[in-house]
């Protein structure tokens, strides 16, 4: 099922146009032929933003607007989302994940959420396309043997499975659903529940989850850590967002955005299979996982992924292939795709 064409004048905003998924999520609307506005904490960011996006989608400037707004003030909401018919909310609040940042984080990612929800609502939105997380599906572990789907919620009281930017987001799409119940009127909302977000790379700003792939072309581990991840490739997550704000079906729904698992030692495998030479700092032996938990003490970025270690959770995207059509592609094809983008933009040597 392709999204449904939409008039000319139809017009989109999008949370937090600097971001890795929001610069493909107003790409993707770009292409299609609509108007799209977007938020930035700054309009310095604009030149940026504009120079990232028309590397991939061509005589689209014209339909691309900026609004400036930011998710811990209810400043510029109103004025960002008047006149929208749809709203895609992609933004993350800024912060660490340290222990004393996790109330940086978790406010903001709630009270952000509902600015953004309150301000569709009183615009009369169609719908909102909010962007959750595998975080907010994560089954306990006595159920770690199953296969999660969108019937599945975090434990939030577990605050040992995931670092404070992951918890952000399982509680912003709990507050998200819960202010709808009452203050949703006739706009609705949906979510989109990606996993590991990887793929091309429009620039060497802002990359995200992006960065795990450069640690391991670049070879900044001295090994592969038992670490998985479920993958969806960015282009990919976008024209899910797409699908969802415009299928009438996916009113009220969630839905998972995943493809494949991939270990980490399998991503080094398939990178030196693919790029030669370019891969030959990528690791080749497996890490032992005390080694990981000692480097961990000293590198922040290492301490948020040591609760993986070993393990492996199973989730199914087939509601969004099913009731949406989505068709992602191969994880292998992503990580690969992701390492040449990052090497082509000088992130990787």
């Amino acid at each position: 099922m392709n999204p449904s064409p939409l008039a000319p004048s139809s017009t989109v905003l999008v949370t937090g146009g600097t971001g890795f998924v929001a610069g493909w999520c107003i790409a993707e609307l770009l292409r299609r032929g609509y108007t799209v506005r977007t938020t930035v904490r700054s309009l310095s960011k604009e030149t940026g933003v504009r120079a990232s996006v028309a590397s991939v989608v061509a005589d689209a400037d014209d339909r691309l607007s900026f609004h400036v707004a930011d998710l811990t003030s209810d400043s510029g909401w109103d004025a960002a989302v008047a006149g929208c018919d749809y709203v895609l909310h992609v933004a993350s609040p800024l912060g660490n994940d340290s222990p004393s940042g996790t109330d940086a984080l978790l406010a903001p990612a709630r009270d952000g959420t509902l600015r953004v929800l309150r301000a569709a609502a009183h615009a009369g939105v169609k719908r909102v396309v909010m962007t959750s997380s595998l975080a907010a599906a994560t089954p306990s572990r006595s159920d770690e043997g199953n296969v999660a789907d969108e019937n599945v919620w975090t434990d939030l009281n577990d605050t040992g499975k995931t670092n404070a930017y992951r918890m952000s987001k399982a509680i912003a799409e709990r507050a998200a659903w819960d202010f709808m119940k009452d203050h949703g009127g006739e706009t609705t909302l949906s979510t989109v529940l990606p996993g590991a977000v990887f793929g091309p790379v429009m620039g060497s700003q802002n990359l995200g989850s992006v960065l795990v792939i450069g640690r391991i072309l670049g070879g900044k581990l001295p090994g592969n850590p038992r670490i998985g991840f479920s993958i969806v490739d960015v282009r990919d997550l976008a024209d899910l967002h797409v699908r969802a704000m415009t299928a009438p079906e996916a009113a009220g729904q969630r839905f998972i955005a995943i493809r494949d698992f991939m270990w980490m030692a399998d991503i080094a495998g398939e990178l030196r299979a693919q790029l030669g030479e370019q891969a030959r700092k990528v690791p080749t032996r497996t890490l032992p996982d005390f080694v990981l938990r000692l480097a961990a003490v000293f590198d922040k970025a290492l301490h948020n992924v040591t609760p993986l270690l070993g393990r492996k959770l199973s989730f199914s995207s087939a509601k969004a292939q099913q009731v949406l059509g989505w068709a992602p592609r191969p994880a292998k094809a992503t990580v690969v795709d992701c390492a040449r983008s990052l090497i082509e933009a000088g992130v990787v040597a």
